[in-house]
């Protein structure tokens, strides 16, 4: 049994969700449309759903990778559980989820602390190693300076971790800096299904969304739903 959830345009009006199912009465023409999300069991089972904002007489499908009788440990970060999307780089790679971008940077084996000099501003970065500079630019977005850190692993790579200050899934990074070290169009795509995936797991916690896939607009993070009254 596989589990799936699919977008169905309804055209409502006062909406709200109530034990998981969407109430409300539907609207004229002049008001704006939403969508439906619902959940349910393939080939049958109970339904569940939350509400959500799409375009008129558009479908769009989500199909979840959660097996019926499943278990999961829904306490590991999402990004362990569903894997991350990585963008390389001459010196490594990076990768973003909701609320932080991981910098993996790979230095000579036997490499020690203080051999590195990095420094984290809100929107700056810099990393050399042994005196040769490897990383050092104005970063994509603004981040938490106080919250960045980094980290020498195993000797041979620099891990550096930064806030970002928006955290949402609109605010998908499409590059690592302004002008250096962007993600081919394939890769942004796929940022941007993981990041929405990850903010569908935030608002709906009892749902596991981290093998998931995801059609349709998912741009920016997927529709809004706050318009909703709940």
């Amino acid at each position: 049994m596989r589990t799936f959830l699919d977008f169905s345009s309804l055209n409502l009006g006062p909406a709200s969700v109530l034990n998981g199912q969407l109430k409300g009465k539907r609207a004229d023409k002049r008001r704006p449309q939403v969508t439906f999300l619902r959940m349910c069991s393939d080939p049958s089972g109970d339904s569940r759903g939350v509400a959500g904002g799409g375009d008129s007489g558009r479908e769009l499908g989500l199909l979840g990778a959660t097996a019926a009788g499943r278990r999961l440990d829904m306490s590991a970060p999402f990004e362990e559980r569903s894997g991350v999307v990585p963008c390389g780089t001459p010196w490594g790679q990076w990768y973003q989820t909701l609320e932080e971008v991981f910098i993996e940077v790979q230095v000579p084996p036997g490499t020690r602390a203080q051999d590195i000099q990095c420094g984290l501003q809100s929107r700056h970065v810099a990393l050399a190693v042994g005196g040769r500079e490897i990383l050092k630019g104005k970063l994509f977005d603004s981040t938490i300076a106080d919250e960045g850190t980094w980290t020498l692993e195993d000797r041979k790579m620099v891990r550096i971790v930064l806030t970002k200050t928006k955290r949402d899934a609109a605010n998908c990074w499409t590059s690592l800096l302004e002008s250096d070290y962007a993600a081919d169009p394939w890769v942004q795509d796929q940022m941007q299904r993981k990041l929405t995936l990850e903010r569908f797991q935030k608002e709906n916690p009892g749902f596991d969304f981290s093998g998931a896939e995801i059609s349709g607009n998912y741009t920016k993070g997927g529709p809004d739903f706050s318009n909703l009254e709940k």
